[in-house]
């Protein structure tokens, strides 16, 4: 599976910016998908999880209840809604999708990955 990661840019605080991941060579419509950032000096870190169906997702505490992760299994896209962003969110964004339905928050977990797109927020 390759992934492609698509929509970052630079935005104001508060702003809002909307990522996708597009998987090709075949479909990752029955894996869980996720999104990890990656900071200048810092390690990657999860942001976010979406379960084969969409039925479950789960999230890192700084980012609840602004980013909505959500996937749509027949254009074979996983997207990463992210509003009022803050500087602190800014990063290199990756998705990452698992080789099972459901994972949770551990980069091991996670076995294909697309390269990222940076997301700049200024204050």
């Amino acid at each position: 599976v390759q992934l492609q990661a698509s929509g970052g840019g630079l935005v104001q605080a508060g702003g809002s910016l909307r990522l996708s991941c597009v998987a090709s060579g075949r479909t990752f419509s029955n894996n869980a998908v996720a999104w990890f950032r990656q900071a200048p000096g810092q390690e990657r870190e999860f942001v976010a999880a979406i379960s084969w169906n969409g039925g479950s997702t789960s999230y890192t505490n700084s980012v609840k209840g602004r980013f909505t992760i959500s996937r749509d299994r027949a254009k074979n896209t996983v997207y990463l809604q992210m509003n009022s962003l803050k500087p602190e969110d800014t990063a290199a964004y990756s998705c990452a999708a698992a080789r099972k339905a459901v994972a949770g928050t551990g980069r091991s977990e996670y076995h294909y990955w697309g390269q990222g797109t940076q997301v700049t927020v200024s204050s």
